[in-house]
């Protein structure tokens, strides 16, 4: 991805994130120049990638497929140092763009329309193997417990969630028309660097063309604390 077209996605986040009357942390706001005076006590948001994520998962075609993201709040899995148990995210789609098949190996999650448009989930039970299951998918939704076919699409609209379990797959969509959706998600501890298993080898975490200043770092851009 080209760092022009990450920094006006960051910038199209921001204001669906005004519209919708969510207040980001401080962090979320600061530029690269601010983070060069930020110290130790700030090790959190490094350690735990807190902070801006846009991918198109490597294939090149964010208007069709990728995500915006921020990590609000997240434990360590693999740090005692980090006690929280949970994590907070908001999540990008524009309109008629998807985000691809997966699932996780150990996070449970909620997700949550926070505003926009309508979101459509596809889901499917892993077969044992990493691939697609036929079998019927249990779905947890604000309250209810029901069954779908494999397959099939959860609509969302502001407001509802879904909780996904770990083996669940999980792709996102949004109907087209409905305009872009602003999305939340609530969750065991985060980690993208081991718990996603995607249903085709695709990547995680774009490579950056430089071809203007950064707006905001990414969550994997942090310079290392000075003192």
């Amino acid at each position: 991805m080209k760092r022009s077209q990450i920094n006006s996605i960051i910038r199209e986040m921001e204001e669906l994130i005004r519209q919708n009357g969510f207040h980001l942390p401080p962090f979320c706001n600061w530029t690269p120049d601010e983070w060069e005076s930020k110290g130790h006590e700030y090790d959190e948001i490094r350690d735990n990638m807190l902070g801006w994520d846009i991918t198109d998962f490597g294939l090149g075609n964010f208007d069709k497929v990728g995500f915006g993201l921020i990590t609000l709040r997240n434990g360590n899995r693999n740090n005692a140092k980090y006690k929280k148990v949970y994590a907070e995210k908001l999540l990008f789609l524009r309109d008629d763009m998807m985000a691809p098949m997966h699932f996780h190996w150990f996070k449970s999650e909620d997700i949550i329309n926070r505003g926009g448009g309508t979101l459509l989930i596809k889901v499917y039970n892993d077969n044992g193997k990493g691939g697609l299951s036929d079998s019927d998918v249990l779905i947890n939704s604000d309250g209810r417990s029901y069954y779908v076919k494999a397959g099939s699409m959860v609509k969302l609209l502001p407001g509802e969630s879904i909780t996904i379990w770990p083996h669940q797959y999980h792709e996102f969509h949004v109907k087209p028309g409905s305009g872009s959706v602003l999305i939340g998600e609530v969750s065991q501890c985060n980690d993208d660097n081991i718990d996603n298993r995607f249903y085709e080898d695709i990547g995680r975490f774009p490579k950056i063309e430089e071809d203007e200043k950064p707006y905001r770092l990414l969550c994997n851009e942090y310079p290392v604390a000075r003192d």
